[in-house]
């Protein structure tokens, strides 16, 4: 007969027929509850093989059942009179003997064997020695019991090769491979998991789908996802059919063995035909959409993990804020921490991990600094990448008085080490404010340490040399780029670029040899900008093949830069001309907009130089529109953004507020539109009329 479900509760093992029970003629004086009046009080507890499905019921040998009932005696004449019962007293001495008749006492007993069996050496001799103690009459529900409490898979081998001499008959012997097998599954030792399989093979024992439940089970908790899809693929070839369980658990397996597909497909049919499953899988589901890209597919996992009434643990709101954070959506991984504390969860060290990388990577630098400010307080050490990832984003936003203190706890704790990214974002930090010397002292840290200065901190030392105006330094650590074989990138030969609007006239010549060292075509571009070489038709063709063989992530820079050096030295002509470059290949997109109701300048992405550059265009735009005779709109507005350059004091809104002043322009700022200035069409035609020089004079 098959066994479905492995229970080891002793009453649920013993399904007798013949129970004991209160006679209806008996009447008793007590007033105690009926329940009272039990002949034998049975242990409730219960074993469960999770994920075995396999009945220990029918293995129940006649010999070991409970007492039948107690009856008249049976006729001469082979009628048997009417059942009759005896209340026994619990408390009375002939109850205990009755109970010890049971299997209750047995199944104790049982449960010691295992227990001595774990613990004692794996020889046959030791082994042989503690079943001696379950005598000569041991059924295959024993063995069962005795296997399925062991957890030592050593001995556990032994035990199962005694059994299969004594039993002579078993009506199944893969269960008791099967129990053995969950003895492996619970040391994580998947290898002899799989040897013992082999033995079953060998020894004609047909698997069953319990096999291979218990197989891919250990399978997952050892890690091996890819060992569970193995195990699983092979469950036709001994003709076994899946269950929904097993179907369930197989999502979370292949989508951790890189099978998305699959996953997926098991997934949808999860769906379709109502199968349970547990949140290990959901989290499984939430990361590979997270890893995949589809940010909004964690969420409607989530969602529909909620819907089917599965609560989420702590794992699923560590999984969904990680994703949150890769997504670049902080906001929503604050709601979901919000949501993880309201629902009593209290967070680990990978939430706050998760948080610091969400924050982090966003340059929410206030909510950053409050969760490494939790985390110290709660005694939780950081690691190394949560350290640069906190240098980072304060390099990113500027904050590099926090960024000195997260350096000196970062040394302080003992547990981790400064490394390469380390003293680069401290270099970049320092550099990008123009702090020379605290630069140079953490180049110093540096080299001391064993590290090697890469481009990127080099990149970060010749703009804290350039913004200091000290050419020469410049000049030495663009050397030793070259001294250290290392191949100038584009982002380095842009750096090289923002130093020449920060150098004196007369020491351009340095920094553009550089340039033409690093990169020849750049070097072109800037040597007809500044006018060491003639040609005009030649400089917008060298432009224009400059920006057609650079990447683009560094086209906008590069526009920027060389716009601000043509404003720094009053080449306006040559500024318009690369700020109509940059529209025509799209490096600039939607500086100039229009509705029935307003005209706006949008200068927000823009430089200091290529902003004052957009404007002296649209108010001659502007001044074209109103020549032509068409009407302008009820509104004309520019928007330079409410925010200032992270390591500077002024921002774009400063800079252009002060250039309308001086230009006598009627824009005001806007008091509920900030980074806003707005004048209306009466103002702005009458400011256009009383201008008498067609040309913009660029402070």
């Amino acid at each position: 007969m098959a066994y479905h479900h492995l229970c080891s509760s002793p009453s649920s093992l013993l399904r007798d027929r013949h129970s004991l029970s209160v006679s209806p003629k008996s009447k008793s004086l007590r007033t105690n509850p009926p329940t009272s009046l039990n002949l034998v009080s049975l242990s409730k507890t219960s074993i469960k093989a999770s994920s075995s499905h396999v009945s220990l019921e029918d293995l129940m040998s006649q010999e070991t059942q409970i007492p039948r009932k107690l009856t008249n005696s049976q006729y001469p004449d082979g009628k048997t009179a009417s059942k009759s019962y005896v209340w026994v007293n619990p408390r009375s001495p002939r109850a205990s003997r009755l109970r010890q008749l049971t299997y209750d006492s047995r199944y104790s007993s049982l449960l010691k064997v295992a227990e001595s069996l774990d613990s004692c050496d794996p020889n046959e001799k030791d082994v042989l020695a503690v079943l001696s103690s379950l005598g000569d009459d041991v059924s295959e529900q024993d063995a069962v019991v005795v296997l399925n409490n062991m957890s030592n898979p050593n001995t556990a081998l032994l035990v199962l090769d005694h059994f299969r001499k004594i039993l002579t008959k078993t009506s199944r012997e893969v269960i008791l491979y099967n129990v053995t097998l969950k003895v492996f599954r619970k040391s994580k030792d998947l290898d002899g998991a799989e040897k013992l399989f082999d033995e079953m093979l060998q020894r004609g024992v047909k698997p069953d789908n319990v096999t291979f439940s218990t197989l891919i089970s250990c399978s997952r908790v050892c890690g091996l996802p890819s060992k569970a899809v193995e195990w699983f693929e092979k469950m036709p070839t001994y003709e076994c059919d899946p269950d929904d369980v097993t179907y369930s658990a197989m999502i979370d397996a292949y989508g951790r063995a890189g099978n998305v597909d699959m996953a997926f497909n098991l997934y949808d049919r999860a769906r379709t035909e109502k199968w349970r499953i547990d949140p290990v899988t959901f989290s499984t589901l939430i990361k590979i959409y997270g890893v995949s890209g589809n940010y909004d597919g964690c969420l409607n996992v989530y969602e529909e993990m909620k819907a089917l009434g599965v609560k989420p643990n702590v794992v699923i709101y560590n999984t969904l804020l990680d994703a949150m954070g890769r997504a670049k959506r902080p906001w929503q991984a604050k709601s979901i921490y919000k949501e993880m504390l309201s629902n009593g969860f209290s967070p680990n060290w990978a939430t706050y991990a998760a948080l610091l990388r969400a924050y982090g990577r966003a340059r929410y630098g206030e909510d950053a600094l409050n969760v490494y400010k939790e985390m110290k307080d709660n005694g939780l050490e950081l690691t190394v990448v949560l350290y640069n990832t906190l240098l980072a984003m304060c390099a990113d936003v500027g904050f590099a008085d926090e960024a000195a203190e997260i350096f000196e706890d970062m040394k302080n704790s003992g547990a981790c080490k400064p490394d390469s990214w380390t003293f680069s974002s401290l270099i970049t930090i320092y550099s990008c404010s123009g702090k020379v010397s605290e630069a140079e002292g953490i180049l110093n840290m540096m080299l001391e340490a064993g590290f090697e200065p890469n481009i990127f901190v080099l990149t970060s030392l010749i703009q804290c040399y350039g913004k200091a105006q000290r050419t020469d330094d410049v000049v030495r650590m663009f050397n030793r780029v070259y001294e250290l074989g290392i191949t100038p990138d584009d982002r380095f030969c842009g750096c090289l670029l923002n130093v020449m609007t920060h150098t004196p006239r007369e020491e351009l010549g340095k920094v553009m040899d550089c340039i033409e060292k690093a990169k020849p075509e750049l070097g072109r571009v800037v040597k007809l900008l500044i006018g060491e070489q003639n040609g005009e038709g030649n400089f917008k063709n060298e432009a224009l093949e400059l920006f057609n063989h650079i990447s683009s992530d560094v086209k906008k820079p590069y526009c920027n830069c060389l716009i601000d050096l043509c404003v720094n030295l009053d080449l306006l002509e040559r500024a318009c001309d690369l700020l109509e470059l940059g529209l025509s290949l799209e490096i600039y997109a939607g500086i100039q907009s229009r509705s029935p109701t307003q005209w706006s300048l949008n200068l927000k992405s823009l430089s200091l130089g290529a902003a004052l550059t957009a404007l002296h265009v649209w108010i001659n735009d502007l001044t074209k529109v109103q020549e032509s005779g068409e009407e302008l709109p009820p509104l004309l507005g520019i928007n330079t953004g409410h925010g200032k350059h992270k390591y500077s004091e002024k921002g774009l809104a400063t800079v252009i507020e002060s250039h309308l002043k001086e230009l006598d322009a009627p824009f005001h700022e806007a008091s509920d539109k900030a980074g806003w200035f707005l004048t209306t069409k009466v103002a702005a035609e009458s400011w256009l009329e009383s201008r008498r020089s067609p040309n913009l004079v660029v402070a």
